[in-house]
Order: C-alpha cells, then structure tokens, then sequence
C-alpha cells in the first residue's frame, strides 16, 4: 500500500497535482489540514481515498477536527496540531496520542517535515507544499508504503 502524506496546501494546490502525478496512482492520501476549502478539489484529484482533517486556517469548515484510522493494523490518529502547541514541540500531541494507544501520530500547522520512529509511537509530519518553512524551504511531502508482513516505510520527498 502506498499512502501520500501532505499538509498546509493553503488553496494553492499545483504542487499537489504535480506530487500525484510524479508519484502515481496512490492507495490513500493524508491532509492534515490547512486545505482552506479545496477538500473536493483534492479528493477528485486524488483518485483514492481521501482523509483530511481541519486545521487553524479551515475557517468555516465542516472538516473534523482529528481523525482516527487504521492502517496494517495500526493505529493512527491524524490533526493538523495546533490544538496541541505543536509550533513550540511536539511532546504534547505524542504525549496525547500515547496515552490513547495511537501507534502513529500524523500533524502538520509547522510548515517543518518530521518522521520520528521511537519505541513507542511514529511522530509525522509531511511539512507544506505551499510554505515550506525548514531549511532550504523546499516544499515537502512523506510517502508511507507498506510491506507484505505489514512493515511500514516512511520517505521524506521534496519538489
């Protein structure tokens, strides 16, 4: 299975268009927020599932604030993060997650790629491809591909 993790697309959605059409046909796509109304527009393009969460610039939105999925048997819980103080660190949101026994943790609001795998819990963060804020501000996305023996594999990408 391989899964498209991407955030902070803030209505200017080129560089989603060109990610799906480097990448290919994809299993499922991850927004963890900050779509500021193109979560039709993304989904139709997305040609797969689509699952999307609200973030701080969603105003007005329908979009849930967390959701909770499953994927190889894991749990996952995705948010845009900033309910959780995410621009100061992520131990809150990890924190939260573990106590409610998510497996992985998938965020975004930072604008920053993250994939950090410890013993407990998978911290992701897919960074912006419209406002990339890390070093070289390049825009980012993660790719999540899974095993035969349900092995997951996290590749940070950049345009």
């Amino acid at each position: 299975m391989r899964i498209l993790i991407v955030s902070d697309t803030h209505k200017h959605n080129d560089n989603y268009f060109r990610v799906l059409e480097k990448e290919g046909q994809m299993d499922m796509v991850i927004h963890c927020g900050d779509a500021e109304g193109s979560e039709y527009l993304l989904q139709e393009a997305a040609g797969c599932p689509l699952h999307i969460v609200m973030g701080n610039n969603d105003f007005f939105s329908n979009l849930p604030r967390e959701i909770e999925i499953e994927i190889e048997n894991r749990r996952v819980l995705i948010t845009h993060g900033h309910y959780y103080c995410v621009s100061t660190g992520y131990e809150l949101l990890m924190d939260e997650a573990l106590s409610k026994d998510f497996d992985i943790v998938m965020y975004g609001h930072t604008h920053r790629p993250v994939i950090d795998k410890n013993d407990d819990i998978i911290v992701i963060n897919p960074g912006s491809l419209t406002y990339p804020r890390q070093e070289g501000r390049r825009p980012s996305y993660i790719i999540m591909e899974t095993g035969k023996k349900g092995e997951l594999g996290f590749t940070l990408k950049y345009l």
